[in-house]
């Protein structure tokens, strides 16, 4: 560890031949208790899926059973595994060699305790399916409110739920996410300083997995999850974040080692590579229906984000040093080896649709540059109101437009260089990678809703972009107030000013429930009504089809 070497919580493996152990668990002789952070469920295939659960009591001896009835009548696997302080007595039982297309329920006990944990419910995939329903969300901030979001994914028809990381948040106690409006709700981090060691961030982890949401969302779907940059420090690259000071906490290598390690020990994945922790780009064929291709556009190949704002100068915009530092063919966000297993992956795929489970917008966001820098200013809204009078005109091809007045609406930046549009030259080599075939791009981190049609340098479209609200991290209101019309008005700006952006919401808090059939990929949007009272309701926001 102090050489920054990324240690690994193995998942144990259980396949047919292991299933020799002869007991049954009699939950009427058992308490449910110490199995504080519940039960999980991850990965799920045809034939395969991960358990989990964590223990707090007195000794380390874990039974487990899967059946096909929550009654556990008919247990198809059962086994034994001792857990212990190495992995902070988690336990990730892989199951392979099952059946496909089942529900499957689960349970874990320690029988010298007599302690049992609730049932977990979960699912293997049919090997052909007409229908999947994926429940697609990230950026949950326990400071930032109640997780209702989890909550109503618990309580959807999805099959999978899908996170795209930012699944804590790494900030110490009354930091990011608190404000006058949810500090009453006393969710403040623990532990109360920002975290940096392997104890911090288990820490942390079973803070999050202590919420009664949460842990119902888990209980009642599988997961397939992918880390983003705050599961180890916000605006995180290969090798630093924005969000750490080798200065003031340590030496980079050895946090994200920490974090890493305690991402596997809570959110295990399922890994060809059992040696190699960092590794957490894989593919899922999900029913012949969805290659869903999780991707870790963060951690594995990143290279340092640009600054907009470190082009601008006393005499104006350096468009000539940006335009070199962004068409820079070496700078990468998945690394040459990612990209290239990705490439190969899509196209020797035959699945209907071509899925990219990954983190930040691949969308062009390319804003007017005057917008950008007008942002916060007490005349923002006034010249945004200009901005857009100027594009609708530009739309209905009005004669009467001065060069000046076009050039305001057509010189564009992008607002945000974290994202795909911080790295254009390798976006562009995806594309043009895709020959015949149609991305469908699911994206989270911004904590806002977005539709996005994409679109190559040349013009052709090339799939669409379907990203989700946050579950409780806040949006745009943060920024431009709450007030509903101003709300409004901004998102119908941003929808007219960026072109092939086709919704978006700024303010609610939400997931995405995709639905998947062999003629149409639906999209809705799903927002709570409240995340500071768990009285809420769950609606749908808006909804696009696409074929």
């Amino acid at each position: 560890m102090a050489a920054g070497g990324i240690m690994l919580a193995p998942n144990f493996i259980s396949c047919k031949s292991d299933d020799d152990i002869n007991f049954n668990i009699d939950p009427t002789k058992l308490e449910t208790k110490f199995f504080t952070e519940g039960v999980a469920s991850f990965d799920p295939t045809n034939s395969s899926v991960i358990i989990w659960t964590r223990y707090s009591g007195n000794t380390n001896l874990i039974s487990w059973e899967v059946a096909t009835d929550a009654n556990f009548k008919n247990i198809i696997r059962n086994g034994e595994v001792t857990t212990d302080i190495s992995r902070d007595y988690t336990i990730a039982i892989e199951l392979t060699e099952l059946d496909a297309n089942k529900e499957l329920y689960y349970r874990f006990a320690n029988v010298a305790d007599e302690a049992i944990s609730v049932v977990g419910e979960t699912i293997t995939l049919p090997i052909d399916a007409n229908t999947l329903k994926l429940a697609v969300c990230s950026c949950s901030n326990y400071q930032a409110g109640l997780f209702n979001v989890y909550d109503a994914m618990a309580n959807s028809d999805a099959d999978i739920i899908v996170h795209l990381g930012d699944y804590f948040y790494e900030y110490g106690a009354g930091g990011y996410g608190v404000n006058s409006e949810n500090a009453f709700l006393n969710r403040l981090h623990e532990p109360e300083n920002e975290i940096l060691s392997l104890e911090d961030y288990r820490t942390r982890y079973k803070q999050y997995r202590s919420d009664q949401s949460l842990q119902l969302a888990h209980q009642k779907k599988p997961f397939i999850c992918v880390w983003d940059d705050h599961e180890i420090a916000n605006d995180a690259y290969k090798d630093g974040a924005e969000n750490h000071n080798q200065d003031t906490e340590g030496n980079y290598e050895l946090r994200k080692a920490y974090a890493l390690q305690a991402y596997s020990e809570f959110l295990p994945f399922s890994r060809t590579d059992q040696n190699n922790n960092e590794l957490i780009y894989r593919t899922f064929n999900l029913g012949n229906l969805v290659n869903l291709v999780m991707l870790d556009t963060r951690i594995i190949g990143r290279d340092k984000q640009l600054n907009i704002f470190d082009y601008f100068t006393a005499s104006g915009f350096d468009a000539a040093t940006y335009q070199t530092a962004i068409s820079n063919t070496s700078r990468t966000l998945l690394g040459t080896t990612q990209r290239d297993w990705l490439i190969n992956q899509i196209n020797s795929s035959n699945a209907k649709w071509q899925v990219l489970g990954q983190q930040v917008l691949m969308g062009k966001m390319y804003i007017p540059a005057e917008m950008l820098l007008a942002f916060g200013s007490a005349n923002f809204n006034e010249i945004l109101a200009e901005l857009v009078a100027i594009k609708l005109r530009v739309l209905n091809n009005d004669a009467t437009l001065t060069n000046q007045e076009i050039a305001r609406v057509t010189t564009v930046l992008p607002y945000n260089l974290d994202a795909w549009d911080g790295y254009p030259v390798e976006r562009e080599i995806i594309y043009a990678a895709l020959a015949d075939k149609k991305l469908v791009t699911l994206a989270g981190d911004t904590h806002n809703a977005w539709n996005n049609t994409l679109y190559a340098e040349g013009g052709a479209e090339v799939g669409v972009e379907l990203a989700t609200a946050g579950v409780s991290s806040p949006g745009f209101e943060s920024f431009i107030g709450d007030d509903a019309a101003i709300i409004s008005s901004f998102e119908q700006a941003l929808s007219i000013l960026i072109d092939g952006l086709n919704y978006f919401d700024a303010s609610r808090r939400g997931y995405l429930m995709a639905t998947f059939t062999q003629t149409e990929v639906k999209s809705e949007w799903v927002f709570v009504s409240s995340i500071l009272t768990e009285n809420y309701t769950a609606e749908i926001g808006h909804t696009v089809t696409y074929s």
